[in-house]
């Protein structure tokens, strides 16, 4: 049976909760009752080695507004929400975790501030949160450093409850474990309305958590690599030349007062070391060495994106015809 558009698109991604899914389903079905909202719900099966995929199957024949994707392994979570974003069809996408510590209440709410307040994306900021102490203080660190390096002044850039616009979610590429990152890549792309919401956060109900601490860790070197990829992606140039210059231009003037120093000292009679005995020497070379190196690098980086169809690729937000004009 074909899928039609909907108003909304609940994205679940799932990994091991068979307890708590058909709990989750009955009370974001009730929810989108008692407010007239047209929706369909997206349950993405992320390997899980449960009995969580036969449970969502069950309500794919039980409600037709139910879909249920599965996938052959364990990916991960950004990439369970790319598969299903890409197959969401409402209007509004709102995403949300299957463990039950995400409020479907808050469906309403999030899907006016995208509909009718014309945010492109609003994220949810669970400010009492009911985890454990020694992961309330990471994420507050994490979520500070995210804040100050990409400039989105949001407090919870983790919380999996967040609503987009359709159009956001088909214009952005999540993998790896970018899915923290989702407002900053939104904001890269051109979508820079982006709102927060306080919403409730409630304390699992069933197994428990799949993350680790190290989480943190892999969360700052993905937004090392999203903040370079993002910003240097079509100019590496920039990137890469202006570090070459930096240090071919300290390499050579250490040289000149390496050999300036030098001819002074001949020319004033006082003692003289020779070049190659001063440490300064070294640090002149391999500085000019690698400005050298990083030109390179940033030349080569250009020539092949030169040759990458989608460099000049870019996301129109509206047009006319303008055959007439």
């Amino acid at each position: 049976m074909s899928r039609s558009a909907r108003q909304v698109s609940l994205v679940v991604p799932v990994y091991n909760e068979e307890e708590s899914i058909p709990e989750l389903y009955e009370w974001i079905s009730s929810v989108l009752g008692a407010n007239n909202l047209d929706g369909e719900i997206i349950f993405i099966d992320d390997g899980s080695d449960d009995n969580s995929w036969n449970v969502i199957y069950g309500l794919c024949v039980r409600d037709t507004r139910v879909a249920g994707i599965c996938l052959n392994r364990n990916y991960g979570k950004s990439a369970a929400l790319h598969v299903g974003f890409q197959h969401a069809l409402g209007a509004v996408v709102i995403t949300m975790d299957a463990d039950l510590q995400d409020n479907p209440d808050e469906i309403p709410g999030l899907y006016k501030m995208i509909s009718e307040d014309g945010f492109h994306l609003v994220s949810g900021w669970k400010k009492k949160r009911h985890d454990p102490f020694e992961k309330r203080i990471p994420s507050r660190l994490f979520n500070y450093v995210t804040r100050v390096v990409s400039g989105i002044r949001l407090h919870d850039f983790n919380c999996g409850l967040k609503a987009y616009q359709s159009q956001v979610v088909k214009h952005i590429k999540v993998y790896g474990e970018r899915h923290r990152y989702i407002p900053l890549l939104a904001k890269w792309a051109g979508y820079g309305k982006i709102g927060e919401k306080v919403v409730q956060h409630r304390a699992r109900k069933y197994g428990k958590t799949k993350f680790g601490l190290e989480r943190y860790i892999t969360g700052f070197l993905d937004l090392l690599s999203i903040s370079f990829i993002t910003r240097f992606r079509k100019n590496p140039m920039h990137f890469f030349g202006t570090l070459g210059i930096l240090s071919f231009v300290t390499g050579f003037i250490i040289t000149v007062y390496v050999i300036g120093n030098k001819l002074y000292k001949q020319f004033n009679n006082l003692p003289v070391r020779d070049v190659v005995d001063q440490p300064l020497f070294f640090l002149a070379l391999v500085a000019l060495i690698v400005g050298m190196q990083l030109f390179l690098t940033g030349f080569l980086a250009e020539m092949i994106i030169l040759n990458n169809p989608s460099k000049d690729d870019y996301i129109v937000a509206d047009s006319k015809n303008i055959d007439d004009a």
